[in-house]
């Protein structure tokens, strides 16, 4: 099924400097403070071509020009000039030996050590339709038109989409483990305490074993929707434009699904309605819903934790939030997708009752999303949101189910912790 292979990819050589301060996290959890700290570490810093904005034009030829300023789509050939420049300087080099690469992260999660890790390789891009990489999450159109410009110009992969594998023998963890004996080629730590490690595969006998492996795997994308996606497209693209360039094949790290590594968090909601009234909006739930109240002294993700499932915490400003736990006589429907927290959370309460349309909530109009719960309260105290929904986290059994059924969650419905790192390896298929 799923067709892999090994690759060579463009790395930062020496000329960059320490390799923790030229790596940076995905384009979709940077915000502009974020960006700004990692260009200040080093002027090679990956995020100005993951992440590119007009004003990185000064980094060519010096001058901020005002026509990359008053187009946006210039900032993406701007990222296309920096790459090429980084390349002609010896600052990004592509290895002369390809293979697979074991990408490791270790890091703490609730007074534990964790340690994740995978093969970082190439994956042929399919139609979802084929049933060989199986999403479990909706995306969004304005994130896929961005990184399509982005790979027009620069026909690279910064970030790996990131997937699950199940392997019930754990024959890819024997060769893993093989390789973790010996010292890693990169080993750093970043802000966060998450340390990342890199080893590389190049015997001709284990590339073999693991292609093997994965020829008759189903894949499931636990993050990456929207770069594979876009992959998928890009490659036929170039097809249809007579595109010179290697597009078929877009950079995967493929984790095992029982891995003890493996946390996922919540993404919680926040409503910036402004028309919302908290009492109408509590007097329709009740309908569906058991309303219970606590004092915000209580910890609210513990509190929907204890709850269980179809469980989530409203907060609306004050002393208090209230706890929604679904009726057991109000489930409707049967299926992976409709039984998750966050699907009631949509179709009952923002569908329902709030009135959002699955395209409204597409666009974020009226919503805002975000993992931190201490974010969300801090958004309704100071007046830039009106309530804030706080979940459970979905399991990992939960999105293999989905992606079975064949369904999609709604957009933002996990968030895998830790991101994969950015810049270590970058997929260049074309020769730039």
């Amino acid at each position: 099924m799923a067709e892999i292979k090994p690759f060579k990819p463009l790395r930062f050589t020496k000329k960059a400097g320490d390799i923790a301060d030229n790596v940076c996290p995905p384009y979709d959890i940077v915000d502009p403070k974020t960006r700004s700290a990692l260009l200040d570490r080093s002027p090679y810093n990956l995020i100005q071509l993951e992440l590119p904005e007009e004003t990185d034009s000064a980094d060519i030829g010096g001058k901020n020009r005002l026509e990359d300023r008053e187009n946006p789509k210039n900032k993406y050939k701007t990222a296309g000039k920096i790459l090429a420049d980084f390349i002609k300087k010896g600052i990004l080099k592509k290895d002369d030996e390809e293979g697979f690469f074991i990408y490791e992260e270790e890091f703490c999660h609730k007074g534990s050590v964790k340690q994740l890790d995978g093969i970082v390789c190439l994956c042929r891009t399919y139609d979802f339709s084929e049933q060989v990489v199986l999403p479990h999450e909706e995306t969004l159109s304005k994130a896929k038109r961005d990184r399509f410009e982005l790979m027009s110009e620069t026909f690279c992969n910064f970030s790996s989409v990131y997937s699950l594998f199940i392997d019930k023998n754990a024959f890819i963890r024997q060769i893993i483990d093989k390789y973790k004996t010996s010292p890693p080629i990169n080993e750093f730590t970043d802000g966060d305490s998450v340390t990342h490690r890199l080893w590389k595969i190049v015997w001709h006998d284990d590339i073999t074993a693991i292609r093997r492996f994965f020829a008759d795997k189903k894949l499931f994308i636990a993050d990456g929707h929207h770069r594979y996606e876009t992959a998928g497209v890009f490659n036929k693209h170039c097809a249809q434009n007579n595109i010179n360039a290697d597009s078929s094949f877009v950079m995967m790290t493929l984790v095992d699904m029982d891995s003890p590594g493996l946390v996922v968090f919540p993404t919680h909601r926040v409503v910036t309605k402004t028309e919302f009234d908290v009492s109408e909006f509590l007097k329709k739930a009740q309908e569906d819903f058991t309303l219970t109240q606590f004092d915000c002294s209580e910890d609210m993700e513990k509190t929907c934790e204890n709850a269980g499932k179809h469980a989530f915490a409203l907060y609306a400003g004050g002393s208090n939030f209230r706890l929604l736990k679904l009726k057991e006589n109000s489930k409707t429907q049967s299926g992976a997708v409709v039984e998750l927290d966050v699907s009631v959370l949509h179709t009952k309460v923002f569908e329902g009752i709030l009135g959002f349309s699955k395209e409204d909530m597409a666009l974020q109009k009226n919503l805002i999303y975000t993992r931190s719960v201490t974010e969300a309260i801090q958004m309704v105290d100071e007046n830039r949101a009106c309530a804030a929904f706080i979940l459970n986290p979905t399991r990992v059994e939960e999105i293999k189910n989905v992606a079975l059924e064949g369904s999609k969650m709604p957009q933002k419905s996990t968030y895998f912790y830790p991101k994969l790192i950015t810049g270590l390896l970058i997929n260049s298929f074309k020769d730039l």
